[in-house]
């Protein structure tokens, strides 16, 4: 017998003109903080506290997940007739692999953890709400904690009205940058997943590495987020904080699924070129992308497999005509993904078939993420996985965990990765992962007042 939940979660939300994310964000500096923002400017949240946490392990976690959301969410209540932008949001995401084991790195995060935050803004369509979030005890009337919930609120609207941030705060200085893996180990890597592709066991695999900063204080992530901002824009752009001074954060051009309702959006995004100095050496590269075999192969196979995967759960599904994906550093084959879904059933449904692509998995995909396991020396944990949010519908926008880091206390890892086919070049290889670095190490070397690195 199912026991009844003993609480129940309660949201009210007010307008709050005038108060951005950044400030808000930095208001709650020393709690849990969460950040998102679609990468066509459509809309942009960020949370502070805890009301409710979800976790899971396990090849269940993405249904387990959904199980808990659903729980939550069922007899959840607005206190208002806000706008739906303003409802609840969980904020989280997954590992890599489901078996993922925390190591020093990634010490604190499980295979999968969501969160629903305290306080919770949203800006969309010109608008900006503040919400508050709180489980109430089931037998306690949800009129009469309306009432204490919207004091709290205006309360904390008059806070961040009049939050000025500390012009005497010290910015950390980059000390050092260290790159575990050498040339030679990665020409070996490589050259050994090569092997593994001749001997018709895969077709890709796309493998990884990291580079490690060290600072001489906390990592400083507004100023990160605040460079990524203006120089990512067309990224979505995450900040997954649960515990203060351990982030993990980002701005990733791809997006794994975003849902609403039974709309589906996806992409494939696959092979890289570097950004040309003037307009027209930057026609040619993406114009040699366009053309490039080696990397239009590597790309139709993450087309071929996300259709295979979506095509049991959709009722329609256009693939985009293949185009450039053009961001500061580099450039990327983009072909955009639009499907209908056979039935609603949320995000999570769809993120778990789809994760991970061959874009950051490989093809076969059990095959890929064998050699994975065996060639790379450091775990991935949440690089390269799904990173987003849910709303109540158990709906929302998941991006894949690329151009990211992890943060802990006066330490960030950095990761990128590369596709590697049978025709890739080692050195080639290393270089792609060595611009896929750049956005990264830039913004941390910016908030270090370090300009270049």
């Amino acid at each position: 017998m199912q026991i009844p939940p003993s609480e129940r979660l309660l949201s009210c939300s007010l307008p709050c003109p005038g108060i951005a994310l950044q400030d808000f964000l930095a208001a709650h500096d020393g709690q849990a903080r969460f950040a998102w923002a679609s990468a066509d400017g459509s809309l942009e949240l960020a949370g502070a506290g805890s009301a409710a946490e979800l976790f899971a392990w396990g090849d269940a976690r993405f249904d387990n997940i959904s199980r808990d959301a659903r729980a939550l969410f069922a007899d959840a209540m607005q206190a208002d007739n806000s706008p739906s932008m303003s409802g609840p949001r969980l904020f989280g995401g997954f590992a890599f692999r489901h078996d993922f084991t925390p190591d020093n790195t990634w010490s604190i995060y499980t295979p999968a953890w969501f969160v629903l935050p305290h306080y919770q803004l949203a800006r969309a369509q010109n608008e900006t709400w503040l919400t508050i979030n709180a489980q109430i005890p089931t037998d306690e009337a949800p009129a009469a904690m309306k009432k204490a919930l919207e004091a709290a609120l205006q309360t904390k609207i008059a806070q961040l009205r009049d939050y000025r941030p500390r012009r005497d705060q010290q910015q950390s200085r980059l000390l050092d940058i260290d790159y575990p893996m050498s040339l030679a180990a990665w020409t070996r890597m490589i050259e050994r997943a090569r092997g593994s592709i001749h001997a018709g066991e895969l077709n890709k695999v796309v493998l990884s590495r990291a580079a490690e900063l060290r600072f001489d204080g906390p990592v400083q992530l507004l100023p990160i987020l605040r460079y990524l901002a203006k120089n990512y824009s067309d990224c979505y752009r995450f900040l997954f904080e649960p515990r203060p001074r351990y982030a993990f954060y980002g701005a990733s051009p791809e997006l794994l699924a975003a849902v609403n309702g039974r709309q589906l959006r996806s992409m494939a995004l696959a092979g890289s070129i570097k950004r040309g100095a003037s307009t027209a050496e930057d026609e040619q590269l993406g114009e040699r992308l366009l053309q490039s075999d080696k990397d239009r192969s590597e790309q139709q196979v993450v087309v071929d497999r996300i259709c295979d995967r979506l095509s049991p759960l959709v009722q329609s599904l256009d693939i985009r005509q293949l185009r450039l994906r053009k961001l500061r550093h580099i450039q990327h084959l983009h072909s955009p993904i639009h499907a209908r879904l056979k039935v609603a059933s949320g995000l999570l449904p769809l993120a778990s078939a789809l994760h991970p692509t061959p874009a950051l998995g490989g093809d076969p995909r059990h095959n890929a993420l064998q050699l994975i396991r065996q060639l790379e020396p450091i775990p991935r944990g949440w690089y390269g996985a799904p990173v987003g949010w849910l709303d109540a519908q158990l709906d929302g926008q998941f991006a894949v965990a690329i151009r990211s880091a992890v943060a802990q206390e006066a330490r960030a890892w950095i990761y990128a990765g590369a596709g590697i086919v049978a025709r890739s070049q080692a050195q080639a290889e290393w270089d792609e992962t060595a611009l896929k670095l750049r956005p990264m190490l830039d913004a941390h070397a910016e908030s270090s007042n370090k300009i270049s690195i």
